[in-house]
């Protein structure tokens, strides 16, 4: 029976269903196609978390079809941009890297410890904000043409630093935990 509890997943759901019309439009060189649906995947990403908040509409399906939709869009993305030779290879490898780092330690906390929570860090949130705006610039690059080659560059360097930085305290972080799960 559907609820009205069920629309931010509805959205999440939605914003993954993007994700293959996004990738074809990049590789068909659709950019501003691939464009628009990146802004509507980016708003859906806000209008669903929005309602969860406010009508408190939270669940755990949703805590993890979040950060899903999110991972699936920008990894799609970042490989696509690469395979198109506009992101180099080595940001996609550490942005790939650090996502396989933080889910393969909530797996191993899952099963040796104990259920998950999802709980994004600020510099976690920084880090998908700057992928996106990094994606977004790469993209309108190809559509206007207009833009600084600084502006790209220093958005890529924020990716390469917030995702170490990122992926290092998600590993301190639950590492900690798991110690002292484990000592209690």
């Amino acid at each position: 029976m559907f609820r009205a509890s069920h629309i931010p997943n509805l959205i999440c759901v939605l914003r993954i269903l993007l994700v293959v019309p996004i990738v074809i439009s990049l590789l068909d060189g659709r950019f501003m196609t691939a464009l628009v649906l990146i802004f509507i995947a980016g708003f859906s990403d806000g209008l669903d978390g929005f309602l969860a908040k406010r009508c408190n509409w939270r669940t755990r399906l949703g805590g993890i079809l979040d950060p899903l939709a999110d991972k699936l869009l920008l990894v799609a993305v970042m490989l696509t941009l690469t395979t198109l030779n506009l992101v180099p290879l080595w940001l996609t490898c550490v942005v790939i890297g650090r996502d396989v780092v933080i889910v393969s330690g909530a797996i191993a906390y899952n099963f040796l410890i104990g259920p998950v929570k999802p709980a994004p860090t600020v510099i976690s949130k920084i880090n998908t904000m700057l992928q996106l705006l990094y994606i977004v610039l790469v993209i309108a690059q190809q559509v206007f043409g207009w833009l600084p080659p600084i502006a790209i560059v220093l958005a890529g360097t924020g990716v390469f630093c917030t995702s170490a930085v990122s992926g290092l305290d998600y590993v301190m972080r639950w590492g900690r935990k798991a110690w002292s799960a484990r000592q209690a």
